[in-house]
């Protein structure tokens, strides 16, 4: 008796699982995001018109095999085809199709539609960091990770958001809509926030475009999700939603930020002011590849510790960092660290692992730069 009942229970437990979905740990991320509630909506759509599907196919079979089984004398019988039963086995896939085909065009077109924004952030994708440009209000900053090396190297326990957190998130406001323009300053990397439904490519030369609007506060985590390097895993996406007040607040701190920053660049700095700052500037940016050591990785990155252009004149060092090395992947740091950042960090890599060149102020490489 249980096994004749079988199907049957098979059938409501998965016709009630999904009262019990939001919870399931293999379903979608919970939608928080207009855009993301429609891609998720339709994927329930979906998959209850392929639960409905599958009951129907395997109803029918399921109860032929037990009802005109040969153990009750039944003998199979030869059959042609029946032009009816081709009709309808055409017919209702297509109509099927249809109805699948019409939200989900409608979702594409809304995914699409970037116009009116209240916001334009414009995002650059750089090995392997983000950053953000706020074009209306004139707000630029890198995100990069911000989880301790020890727990990568395993070290340390793992945090709750291992390889999930950066040191400066993308802040934005709720119920805004968020026009996000993207491009890559070398490979090809791909900005994902799951929860807020955005996925878009950022491709080196080409401008991309989406959108979002967020309908809850809260901190949303995303990733690179093209392989753009051999550290694609540490290049994380953390995006805070806060209502529209935190937000204005947040900014206008930016913005001070920014101005003390550029008064700061024309100060002189001590020696050991500049390495301090310099080795945090290192150790989030250049240590991937240069290690934290300074002896990078043989056949691939160069060693700095010992360097010519480390030891040298601090000229070539600068313009090294300002414009980068074609042809290799030293890239140009001009548009993604200010006057003092660089000549802290050219200042660190001129005064650790040995080396014995001298420090550099902001001022030198403001010269340098323009």
């Amino acid at each position: 008796m249980a096994i004749r009942h079988a199907p049957v229970a098979a059938a409501w437990l998965l016709i009630l699982s999904g009262t019990v979905r939001a919870d399931y740990p293999l379903n979608l991320p919970a939608p928080h995001s207009s855009v993301a509630r429609t891609a998720y909506d339709l994927h329930i759509l979906v998959l209850w018109i392929c639960l409905a599907i599958f009951l129907a196919v395997f109803g029918v079979m399921f109860y032929a095999l037990y009802k005109y089984r040969r153990s009750l004398g039944h003998a199979a019988r030869p059959f042609h085809e029946s032009a009816l039963v081709e009709t309808i086995w055409t017919v209702i896939p297509v109509l099927i199709l249809v109805g699948i085909a019409w939200p989900a065009t409608r979702a594409v077109f809304d995914q699409k539609d970037t116009g009116n924004p209240d916001l334009t952030i414009k995002i650059t994708g750089h090995q392997w960091r983000w950053e953000y440009d706020y074009l209306q209000d004139g707000v630029r900053f890198i995100s990069t990770l911000a989880t301790p090396r020890d727990q990568i190297d395993n070290l340390a326990a793992k945090g709750e958001h291992y390889l999930l957190e950066v040191d400066q998130p993308l802040v934005v406001p709720l119920g805004k809509k968020v026009r996000v323009l993207l491009t890559s300053q070398d490979v090809i990397h791909s900005w994902w926030v799951p929860a807020l439904g955005v996925k878009q490519d950022a491709i080196p030369g080409f401008i991309r475009d989406t959108w979002f609007r967020a309908d809850a506060v809260g901190t949303y985590r995303g990733q690179c999700a093209e392989l753009c390097g051999k550290d694609h895993a540490y290049m994380p996406i953390v995006v805070e939603v806060k209502s529209v007040a935190d937000y204005e607040a947040g900014l206008a701190g930016r913005k001070g930020e920014a101005a003390a920053a550029g008064a700061a660049a024309g100060k002189a700095y001590s020696a050991e002011e500049l390495k301090a700052r310099g080795e945090k500037v290192f150790t989030a940016i250049c240590a991937a590849c240069h290690q934290g050591n300074g002896q990078g990785i043989p056949g691939t990155f160069p060693a700095l510790a010992g360097a010519k252009v480390v030891n040298g004149p601090a000229q070539a060092h600068i313009t090294t960092v300002l414009d980068g090395r074609p042809g290799t992947a030293m890239v140009a740091f001009k548009d993604q660290l200010d006057d003092l950042d660089i000549a802290a960090v050219i200042s660190y890599e001129r005064q650790a692992w040995g080396n014995a060149g001298g420090p550099v102020q902001p001022a030198q490489v403001k010269a340098l730069r323009h």
